[in-house]
Formats: structure tokens, sequence, C-alpha cells
């Protein structure tokens, strides 16, 4: 079976590689290898590698520079998933894609689940809302995570920048009004690796 990976270098995308590994013959694709703002090229990936199952952990992840690269955000987050969604249809494959909680608008006094209505406030959770409906939309066989606040050993994360800090200041300003359930990219890439099997 082949499993098509992109965003390999991200923090999803480096546990990803170790739990999918076994399942069969792992094309893991990072940036350079799988360009999702390069419909053309993402659509080659796809056909070169036949998978039986898409992984996307690539994404534009930048919240704030989102706001002034609203068109790479759409084309990697959104447009991209509506290529993916139709190479998946076509072979059959299944999609498992990361969403985010930025496509809720964070004005619940309790936690979001499923079934909450979707009203992004910023560029990046439009976006990621975008990529939602394109893949719903696509008929493939789908399955999407909303995560949120993703720490893991490889790369960055508020966990690690507040870590760094703290040994170089004695008080930290942080903001004290938002409201989060850190997840592990070890545990989401244990999940996939379930759902992958659970395909098979």
């Amino acid at each position: 079976m082949n499993i098509l990976l992109t965003g390999c270098n991200g923090q999803v995308g480096f546990e990803l590689q170790r739990t999918l590994g076994g399942q069969g013959t792992l094309h893991a694709r990072d940036h350079a290898g799988c360009d999702l703002s390069k419909p053309d090229a993402l659509r080659q990936a796809i056909r070169d590698t036949k998978p039986s199952i898409i992984v996307n952990a690539a994404a534009y992840t930048s919240v704030d520079k989102a706001e002034s690269e609203r068109e790479l955000a759409h084309a990697i987050n959104g447009q991209a998933l509506a290529i993916m969604g139709e190479e998946a249809l076509r072979l059959d494959a299944l999609l498992v894609h990361y969403s985010t909680d930025y496509v809720f608008d964070g004005t619940k006094a309790a936690p979001y689940v499923e079934e909450d209505a979707p009203n992004p406030r910023s560029v990046y959770g439009a976006s990621k809302l975008a990529g939602e409906l394109a893949l719903r939309a696509s008929g493939a066989k789908h399955v999407i995570l909303r995560t949120s606040w993703v720490v893991g050993a490889h790369g960055g994360n508020f966990a690690k920048t507040i870590l760094r800090l703290a040994e170089q200041r004695e008080e930290l300003k942080v903001v004290a009004d938002q409201y989060g359930a850190p997840t592990s990219a070890a545990l989401i890439a244990q999940i996939t690796e379930k759902i992958g099997r659970a395909h098979v």
C-alpha cells in the first residue's frame, strides 16, 4: 500500500513518519517535494505515488502573516484541498486532513464540538474552513481532525517558546484571555495510524 504524506517536516509530519512507515510504502514529502500552492505539482505528486491513503499534514500556519498573504493562505489551506479531494476520489483513496480550532470564533463559553457552526475571525481560520468545505464537496473518502495548540518534540510551538523565555527572563508577559486544548503531535500521529489501519 502506498501512503502519501505531505508536510513531513512539520511537528505532526515528523511524528507521522514514525507511525505510518509500518503500514506500507511511505512517500514523505516536504514543501519542496509537494508544494500545495502549485496545483499542477500537487496533482503530479499524487498521480506519481498513486496512494491508497493521503495524509495532509502540510498547511499555511502563520496566523498573523495570513492577514497580508490572503491568496497564499487560501491556495495552500483551501484550494489545495479541492485538488487533493478530486485526486483521492479518482484513486478511491482515503484522505486524512488536519484542520484547526480557528474555524470557530472563540466566543463560546464551553468547549467546541463538531456540530458547532464555524465562524472564523481570521484569514487563517477562513482558509482552513475553505479547505474543510472543499474536501467535503469533493466526494472523496475523508477524515478531518481539528487540532489546537499542537505541541511536540520537533519544530517550534508555544510550549517551547515559553520554556526558552523562562530561562532568559525573570518575568513573562502573555495574554490571559485565551483558552485552548494543547494537543500532542505524537498523539495526532497515533490516531492517524489507527485511522489508516481501519481503512485497510
